[in-house]
């Protein structure tokens, strides 16, 4: 499949261009898409392109200005691109609040660095001044006087560079120059250009089943192996992101499972959560993942009660009892492209067996049909008055799995 993304030149005072401002596009006409939120496009734009061809092979070996929102710098997104190769831009509409400052310190600190995006002045920005290194601004927004009158203040601030931008003509670009910018981008010198490269398509029930797995305090190697192996994109991906520059790699890598073990559970989390983020963003309904998360343990706990050593089997037949509704696909179609049990697959297409009576009661009690449920625990021969209990802890552990799958790149 084809994907794209837009650059456009940054140039220093002699017009030579000394980094390109990456732009997400999801087709050839050269204008950002509706409806997409922010986090979601910078997911694509980093997936398809960085994990693809390489932000370096887009900008000639120059850096890449990147726009960043609120969630993606709290979700310490940056994180998996190489801090040598990026600028993190902080857009206009991000609150500068302390937990984002703690974020963007974090940053800092870790080697990144930072342009504030369409800047107009406020007291509250003046502790993210301190470790931005560019500060742009909007000539279509901000007049040459109100800029003049901030230039002193900003001019004590040492190493920091200003750039205008949306240049538009050769008098802008003049007196720009006089008031002593140090870098231009514009349409007076290009429009953003468009890129097209070619991407192997993923396939969104092996993403989810990816991003499933990781949803789990302890995930399983061998089960994260399975699912990635299956699907060409996100195995090419993972080799990519491996040899991105962020690692040290003191051996060349022989399999999947290798990569998964070297990235370690919390990066493998940050990049499984991004290729959710990237294809599933705006569309997987949430509370249809958080039911299936809440199932997967209910069945579980039950299962502690009547036969232990299958408990996890129980975890995958409530965990993937939504998957159908999730994808808008039969269930018979989805379970045909998924490496589940053989008796987990027989439950999800509702035949009897444990896992689907398991099912039916965890779903029966959802629904507070207690006949139903009184007759299904009889049948497994499990006391009723249980239910409640191994409810209530279902919902507690999903609760702290939904709590630190959205922290965990914070803890990073």
């Amino acid at each position: 499949m084809k994907v794209y993304t837009a650059r456009q030149a940054i140039l220093n005072r002699k017009q030579q261009t000394v980094a390109y401002e990456l732009f997400f596009r999801d087709g050839v006409e050269n204008l950002f898409p509706r409806g997409i939120a922010p986090e979601v496009a910078t997911s694509r734009l980093m997936l398809n392109h960085h994990f693809n061809v390489g932000f370096r092979t887009l900008t000639r070996n120059k850096k890449a200005l990147i726009n960043f929102s609120q969630q993606s710098l709290l979700d310490m997104t940056p994180t998996l691109l190489p801090a040598r190769d990026i600028v993190i831009e902080i857009l206009e509409d991000v609150e500068p609040s302390q937990q984002t400052y703690q974020a963007c310190r974090k940053l800092f600190h870790l080697g990144y660095r930072f342009a504030l995006d369409d800047f107009v002045y406020h007291q509250d920005w003046e502790p993210f001044i301190n470790f931005t290194r560019l500060i742009k601004f909007d000539l279509q927004r901000t007049g040459f006087s109100e800029i003049n009158a901030l230039l002193p203040r900003l001019r004590k601030r040492k190493g920091l560079k200003i750039l205008a931008e949306k240049v538009e003509t050769q008098e802008q670009f003049a007196e720009a120059r006089d008031l002593g910018f140090d870098f231009f981008q514009g349409y007076f010198f290009c429009k953003p250009e468009m890129l097209e490269n070619t991407d192997i398509e993923a396939q969104h029930h092996m993403i989810l089943a990816i991003y499933l797995e990781v949803l789990r305090p302890n995930f399983s190697y061998d089960k994260l192996t399975l699912y990635f192996e299956r699907d060409l994109s996100l195995s090419y991906k993972l080799l990519r992101f491996i040899n991105s520059g962020l690692f040290e790699l003191r051996e060349t890598i022989s399999s999947i499972k290798q990569a998964l073990v070297y990235l370690g559970e919390e990066q493998a989390r940050k990049f499984v959560c991004l290729i959710a983020t990237a294809h599933l963003g705006g569309q997987k309904p949430l509370e249809l993942i958080r039911m299936s998360i809440l199932r997967g343990r209910f069945c579980e706990l039950i299962a502690t009660r009547l036969a232990e050593e299958r408990s996890s089997l129980a975890f995958l037949t409530g965990l993937f009892s939504l998957v159908d509704a999730l994808l808008g696909e039969r269930m018979q179609e989805v379970l045909k492209r998924l490496p589940l049990e053989k008796e987990v697959k027989q439950a999800l297409l509702g035949e009897e067996n444990l896992f689907n009576d398991l099912l039916e009661l965890v779903k029966a009690y959802e629904s507070g049909s207690w006949s139903r449920t009184q007759s299904i625990a009889e049948k497994l021969a499990i006391r009723q008055e249980q239910l409640p209990e191994l409810y209530a802890e279902a919902i507690k552990w999903s609760e702290v799995i939904e709590a630190s799958s959205d922290s965990v790149a914070n803890q990073g």
